[in-house]
């Protein structure tokens, strides 16, 4: 079957990856084109966009990229007409892809949208909207499937797609030696995300940190869309590494990590690093998403275990001292530190066992034969 794949951000290159992957290995003759990345790309296929093009954070920079994201909606529209999919598979990115499903429905071509849109957060509302243009929706967090339930609407719970990244992941034996780090030294990691608007808001800030703790050395997870030198910019002559294509090898060895809101706080969480959320944004932007947003938590961590497992500093509270007491907490206050460890032994249970992406793809290839 021809699967045309639509992912805007690092997070849904990998899933996208993993979900290509399962595919393959069940429908030999699969035909891939799609928005992604680095990592869907190595999966085969034609990769047409790059989500480094894509990925606007906050409401004004999409006002202000607007040209830029209509241009992209438009080429998308024509490239999946011209390409005649079997089936179109949108990987969250709402608000890029829930335009793409109207689309696709519109056009008879059937719609599999894996990791559902965070209605739930604000305007929920838009549940309606993809009923009306989704076939079927796979959820990735449990809470998800009751919560379509009150608005009528049959979901699939495939678990998450984050434990079958973990389960395959293959640790370097030499990675301490091969980013030149000194393994006598603790790790404290900084993970910055993937955006350039987030890492210009939230990596100044992490890196006034570092002077506090000069007994462990401190390590950048580079978004493999930048290269070291739009890293550098930010260093100021710091010797801080900056590691690349690494980031479950420096969860694995870190003892502690500073996290932008995001995928990576469940995955800091899930291989049990103690860490602190941080968030700063356009002033504006983050003002309408204080007024918009009905969850208590930003953090899918918290979000999950429903209480406040993992410090969240956002905004006017997301500042090299702040960062600097709560990473203080995380290493020095044993009782802190290991309270949220067995909080991250009940969030494993929570979250189960790997096989997302193996249940996704059954289920796509099930509903699409069907069609």
């Amino acid at each position: 079957m021809k699967y045309y794949l639509v992912a805007g951000e690092a997070s849904g290159d990998l899933h996208g990856a993993n979900l290509m992957k399962a595919l393959k290995e069940r429908d030999t003759s699969a035909e891939f084109r799609f928005f992604g990345g680095n990592l869907m790309q190595a999966e085969g296929g034609t990769l047409v966009k790059h989500y480094a093009d894509m990925a606007f954070m906050g409401f004004v920079e999409v006002v202000a990229n607007l040209r830029a994201i209509l241009k992209n909606l438009k080429f998308c529209k024509a490239d999946i007409l011209a390409y005649k999919p079997d089936v179109l598979i949108l990987i969250d990115f709402p608000g890029f892809n829930l335009k793409i499903a109207d689309f696709a429905k519109k056009n008879n071509i059937p719609v599999c949208y894996y990791i559902s849109p965070k209605v739930w957060a604000w305007n929920q509302k838009r549940v309606l909207r993809i009923k009306r243009s989704v076939d079927h929706l796979f959820c990735i967090l449990p809470f998800e499937v009751n919560f379509y339930k009150t608005w009528g609407m049959d979901v699939d719970y495939v678990g998450n797609p984050l434990l079958d990244a973990i389960a395959a992941f293959q640790p370097n034996k030499n990675f301490y030696s091969d980013n030149n780090l000194d393994p006598n030294k603790k790790i404290i990691a900084l993970l910055p995300g993937s955006r350039k608007q987030e890492i210009n808001f939230l990596l100044p800030d992490m890196l006034g940190v570092v002077d506090q703790f000069s007994d462990y050395q401190f390590v950048i997870a580079g978004a493999p869309s930048f290269d070291i030198a739009f890293y550098t910019e930010f260093l100021h002559g710091k010797n801080i590494p900056v590691v690349f294509n690494a980031t479950y090898d420096l969860l694995k060895h870190a003892h502690a990590a500073v996290v932008a809101s995001g995928t990576a706080t469940l995955e800091t969480a899930l291989f049990h690093v103690p860490q602190v959320v941080v968030y700063k944004g356009n002033n504006i932007s983050v003002g309408i998403a204080r007024m918009v947003i009905k969850i208590r938590f930003i953090s899918l961590v918290n979000l999950i275990m429903d209480k406040l497992v993992v410090k969240e500093l956002i905004q006017q509270d997301c500042a090299a001292q702040t960062i600097s007491a709560e990473v203080n907490a995380l290493i020095n206050d044993k009782t802190y530190r290991q309270t949220m460890l067995d909080n991250y032994n009940e969030l494993d249970t929570r979250m189960g066992k790997p096989g997302a992406s193996a249940k996704t793809a059954d289920l796509i290839i099930k509903y699409t034969a069907k069609k």
